[in-house]
């Protein structure tokens, strides 16, 4: 029987990438995003390229609900999810006290409990299956706090500990979570974020293909956690060891637009 991946934020960017990635590997696929007419668009190339089913899913996760929402969808249509990756997210630049209202209150939504529902609705099927990888796309920002971006930050520390701790909560059970943390990657996210003209950006992005393909391998691996490139890796490691008050201030002035 052929396996299924449903892919989160999949409409862009990393998203678009892991779909192809699945599709070339002739699973079939999930596709869920905002907009419809790209993930329509997505679906039939998908399909044409590499004969797999692909599935449109239109959902917006910044909007309470919505992965039960998605869930039960996946159920009516009489889907099983073998691969959940949980890619969605977006950030914003900005002094936290001059952020737009609820800019943040979504970025919580979307990144954390929409990930975190997602996983918790789908990981007790994989359990009892005794099969199924879990991905979830952290970032080298979830290593420090990111002044300037502090909820983006925040919420990216939670995704890197939740997933090594559920890593470690399914050793035996035939299921396996992966945490990605990529850097700067040329997606719309920094467009998005309003931090592409940021240091952090104008120091130099990852192509988008080569981050998906690498969190790909280790998914399939089985792996913890990818850390995407050397420097990523090195300054993961740094930042353990500075002094807190020196990474808060280089941090800072790697987000300053």
């Amino acid at each position: 029987m052929k396996q299924t991946a449903l892919i989160t934020g999949a409409s862009a960017g990393l998203g678009r990438d892991f779909s192809h990635l699945f599709a070339a590997d002739g699973y079939d696929v999930i596709l869920v995003a905002r907009r419809r007419d790209r993930l329509d668009e997505l679906a039939r190339e998908l399909s044409s390229a590499h004969g797999i089913t692909a599935t449109v899913i239109a959902a917006d996760l910044a909007q309470p609900g919505a992965a039960r929402r998605i869930h039960d969808d996946v159920h009516t249509r009489g889907l099983a999810v073998d691969f959940l990756v949980n890619n969605a997210g977006f950030g914003g630049t900005g002094a936290f006290a001059e952020a737009e209202e609820d800019r943040d209150l979504r970025m919580v939504q979307v990144n954390v409990t929409a990930l975190v529902e997602l996983t918790r609705l789908f990981l007790p099927e994989m359990t009892a299956r005794g099969s199924g990888r879990v991905l979830n796309i952290g970032s080298t920002a979830g290593f420090q706090p990111g002044p300037f971006m502090a909820t983006y930050y925040a919420s990216k520390a939670f995704v890197n500990s939740f997933t090594e701790a559920l890593a470690y909560e399914l050793a035996g059970t035939g299921v396996t979570a992966t945490l990605s943390c990529p850097g700067a990657t040329e997606t719309e996210f920094a467009g998005h974020a309003g931090n592409e003209s940021s240091l952090l950006f104008r120091l130099g992005a990852a192509d988008s293909a080569s981050v998906a393909g690498e969190a790909y391998r280790a998914m399939m691996a089985g792996k913890r956690r990818v850390v995407h490139g050397f420097t990523n890796k090195l300054g993961a490691a740094s930042v353990r060891f500075g002094p807190p008050a020196v990474v808060l201030a280089l941090t800072a002035r790697l987000n300053r637009s």
